[in-house]
């Protein structure tokens, strides 16, 4: 009888145990959509501030078209990138990240030709935009930093056993990370030529 009692009592913590890996990447699936969306949150910011920016250097300098061009087309086709938090997918977020790249060094272009206006970089208007536009870069990076800590924590959960029997059982799935096509590019001085 107490055979029966201790092959009880094993199944009964099996089962709990199961039950708290499911609710663990549950949980650990939706921080990650979560995280992904408030990626979403600070690039819409990020968006809206730019046109702003722009129109702000534009009054000082009028002849650096080809730069207003390169920020405004990218900022375009950024915004023009969405990836759904419950299709996260690989090519969607190198995507993303390309498009995201192209706009910060078309950014770091306008800042490079503010810098050459004293009275532009004077401006409260300019300081204002430019320390907002950094605040947004710094919470992208964060959101960024967010989520690829949660892809790598459910990636882990995933690929840990006994979890993983759990995890592979109820068909969870990693999320990829977000990550830029080439740093190189992200680490070179911006160059303006007047």
């Amino acid at each position: 009888m107490t055979f029966v009692y201790i092959i009880l009592a094993i199944i009964v913590v099996i089962v709990f145990w199961a039950i708290a890996m499911y609710n663990k990447f549950v949980r650990l699936v939706q921080r990650t959509k979560e995280a992904w969306a408030d990626i979403d949150v600070q690039l819409k910011r990020r968006y809206d501030l730019i046109p702003n920016l722009v129109e702000t250097v534009k009054g000082y300098a009028a002849h650096e078209k080809e730069t207003f061009d390169a920020v405004t087309n990218a900022r375009a086709a950024a915004t023009q990138v969405h990836v759904d938090p419950g299709q996260i997918t690989p090519e969607a977020i190198q995507a993303m990240a390309g498009a995201e790249q192209a706009l910060t060094g078309a950014l770091g272009k306008l800042l490079a030709v503010a810098e050459a206006y004293p009275d532009l970089k004077a401006s409260q208007n300019f300081s204002q935009l430019q320390t907002e536009l950094t605040d947004t870069e710094n919470k992208i990076q964060a959101a960024r930093r967010f989520y690829n800590g949660n892809a790598r924590d459910l990636k882990i959960g995933l690929q840990s056993f006994p979890a993983n029997i759990i995890g592979n059982m109820f068909n969870f799935k990693e999320e990829p990370y977000f990550e830029l096509e080439d740093d190189d590019v992200a680490k070179e001085n911006v160059k303006v030529d007047f």
